[in-house]
């Protein structure tokens, strides 16, 4: 059970904006706290009491899996202000927010946000189908003055990485059997080219394996309790 003594890691990252301060709940849930403002992303109440932590100007949702949507934690954390971007998925039970799909770009609660595909390839269920299919679940860049913040979201190592450009800070998951190996997620880093990886929902995978596989790439791999 959570008690009320949370103490949970915190990293700041400068901007030409000001401090990002970012703050890691666990698995795949974290919040940043940016000019005066709290995005949270993917809240999940097994991973923090949210009636001690600040109410959310903005809410982030990858997808509807249970560790990843969960309303009582949105509505803990939810104002007369807050503003939701979630999938049409997530939408059906929620009732509310702001749908994204893959390839959508919006300015949400003042911050510019693209909505990027997150799926599995090679990672199914024993019936043949993806623990993700393609174009039901999101990955997020978020701006932050000067900096991009990529959110993977429950994703391999998807053609349409090799896209992306500009990434400052990358989330990238990294458990089985659902998103990526530490081999699949080195590539992945490889292709998005981040300054800074925090590896997030890693389970009991060998995050020392992926700093080894990134060793020489110029990628600051930072890790952090989110398993």
């Amino acid at each position: 059970m959570l008690t009320q003594a949370q103490n949970f890691e915190k990293d700041i990252i400068s901007t030409s904006s000001g401090n990002l301060s970012i703050t890691f709940l666990g698995h795949g849930t974290l919040y940043f706290e940016f000019e005066g403002k709290v995005i949270h992303i993917d809240p999940v109440s097994d991973y923090a009491n949210y009636k001690n932590l600040p109410k959310a100007d903005l809410i982030l949702v990858t997808h509807h899996h249970s560790d990843h949507l969960d309303s009582i934690a949105i509505e803990t954390l939810w104002k007369s202000t807050t503003e939701l971007v979630l999938t049409e998925t997530c939408f059906e039970k929620m009732q509310k927010g702001i749908v994204m799909k893959n390839g959508n770009e919006k300015e949400v609660a003042g911050f510019p946000i693209s909505a990027v595909p997150a799926y599995n390839i090679l990672h199914k269920r024993e019936n043949g189908e993806p623990f993700h299919p393609k174009g039901i679940g999101n990955g997020y860049i978020i701006g932050f003055g000067d900096k991009a913040v990529y959110i993977a979201g429950d994703t391999e190592n998807i053609p349409e990485m090799n896209e992306m450009e500009g990434i400052d800070i990358a989330f990238l998951p990294m458990n089985l059997p659902y998103t990526m190996t530490p081999e699949m997620t080195a590539d992945a880093a490889k292709k998005i080219k981040p300054k800074i990886l925090y590896p997030y929902h890693y389970g009991n995978s060998d995050v020392n394996e992926l700093i080894y596989l990134l060793n020489n790439q110029n990628i600051e791999i930072r890790i952090r309790k989110m398993q």
